[in-house]
């Protein structure tokens, strides 16, 4: 098993799990899909958090697998690849990554798929890609530019250069440096507060930003409008707003 799906509190957690390095070869990146849709189904996921364990995120793609790969085998494998890691972007719930040791080509873009991202404060991340002769191909392209901006972006991709934990915090590329020993229980804590909210609420808070982020200002209002109105038929809309008139805010317990 390349990752695997562990679920406490609420919080699912996507290990991943190929020793030394967790390079992310096609049997993980197929294996990443498949937990992503596990995790937007089961509804006692309700936060995901993305973890490479202590010493490491992700160090990048198999090399040695790509290496034999040509032109027409990588024109369908890329598509794939894509479809795995967007799946994870387009998980419907809060999604943290927990960034130790290296985050680097595939494994900086799985992390650049979380909403939030803790790093430890020996993180190195980056999009080494151009030093083989190539380019991101997992979405380093599209989300860092729309993470960092594009000048930010360009700079690390162009020279392919690693970026430290404080660094990445100044640009914007994490959220948050904790101590290495610190990282997972934060992410943990971090998604396991989010898992008591409501959750409905959550995903359209999530979707209502990031297809806005892909599109004009009106049809993002629009999107926005949408889920807002949307929202006063559920139920924990009900319990919010009752529980905000006779206790006070912030004091709503969610189902």
């Amino acid at each position: 098993m390349t990752a695997n799906l562990e679920v406490t509190d609420g919080v699912g957690t996507i290990l991943l799990d190929r020793p030394p390095m967790n390079a992310l070869n096609v049997a993980t990146q197929d294996r990443l899909r498949e937990l992503a849709e596990e995790a937007t189904r089961r509804e006692d996921v309700r936060a995901v958090v993305l973890y490479g364990g202590e010493k490491v995120f992700a160090a990048g793609a198999d090399i040695k697998e790509m290496q034999v790969m040509d032109h027409t085998a990588m024109v369908v494998r890329s598509k794939a690849l894509q479809d795995s890691f967007t799946a994870v972007a387009r998980i419907p719930k809060p999604v943290v990554a927990a960034v130790t040791g290296y985050a680097l080509g595939g494994g900086c873009e799985l992390a650049l798929c979380a909403d939030f991202r803790i790093a430890a404060d020996n993180a190195r991340l980056g999009q080494p890609e151009i030093l083989l002769g190539l380019i991101p191909g997992a979405g380093g392209t599209q989300r860092l530019a729309r993470l960092i901006g594009p000048s930010r972006a360009k700079d690390l991709i162009f020279t392919g250069r690693h970026v430290k934990a404080e660094e990445a915090l100044t640009i914007g590329l994490v959220d948050r440096v904790v101590p290495a020993a610190e990282v997972y229980e934060q992410a943990h804590a971090w998604a396991a507060g989010l898992a008591k909210g409501p959750a409905l609420a959550l995903r359209a808070a999530k979707e209502s930003i990031d297809a806005g982020l892909e599109t004009d200002i009106d049809t993002g209002l629009t999107i926005e409008r949408n889920w807002f109105a949307g929202l006063f038929a559920t139920e924990d809309r009900e319990r919010g707003m009752r529980s905000f008139v006779e206790e006070g805010p912030g004091k709503a317990k969610f189902l």
